[in-house]
């Protein structure tokens, strides 16, 4: 019986094995036989020269988010509680975002929102701000919810985004240069009224 246990096992591990083995692509690079070179994902034919088994490794995107951005999103992540409260909830996202602070947003509108929110705090008020599990923020106090972000290790200011170099300013054209103009001539006394 044990032994049944342990063949199936091996099956088992064997055709993870395989499928891992398969979910790598690979590409053939190879020359035909009218000399191009060929990029393929089949297996090229019989009288391909210089083949090569090229393997893919998964693709990365890269944030363009400081290092100490993303460790501290990924210690304390931020969690906005809010809705449609006016002032207060504005000015609250608006500092996350000044901040470049990478944020959830909760509208407490809703109920899965405001059981959240009531789970959280024990209360109904937004805004609220939560940064990791345990640094809460009820009510919005620009100064408290800058001490709980800085405390959390996001950076004090954005960083700086990327724009296109810089141009040199295009040349206006030379206006043609003119002669100053004479002098008006001086109107006679008494001459200066309409008739």
């Amino acid at each position: 019986m044990a032994s049944n246990y342990w063949a199936w096992a091996l099956g088992v591990l064997g055709c993870f094995s395989a499928a891992l083995a398969y979910s790598q692509a690979q590409v053939y690079r190879y020359v035909d036989p009218d000399g191009r070179i060929i990029y393929s994902d089949h297996a090229p034919p019989a009288n391909a020269k210089n083949v090569e088994i090229k393997k893919l490794r998964q693709n990365l995107i890269e944030t363009d988010a400081p290092v100490s951005t993303r460790m501290a999103q990924e210690r304390f992540p931020v969690t906005f509680y809010t809705f449609a409260c006016g002032d207060l909830c504005q000015r609250g996202e608006s500092l996350l975002n000044r901040r470049g602070v990478p944020f959830t947003t909760v509208d407490v509108s809703k109920e899965a929102g405001a059981d959240r929110l009531k789970r959280l705090t024990g209360e109904m008020q937004a805004p609220v701000l939560q940064v990791g599990d345990k640094l809460i923020a009820k009510g919005f106090n620009e100064a408290v919810w800058q001490g709980l972000l800085t405390e959390a290790g996001y950076p004090q200011t954005p960083p700086p985004r990327r724009s296109q170099p810089a141009r040199p300013p295009a040349e206006a054209p030379k206006a043609a240069v003119q002669p100053p103009a004479p002098p008006p001539t001086p109107a006679a006394p008494g001459s200066g009224y309409p008739k």
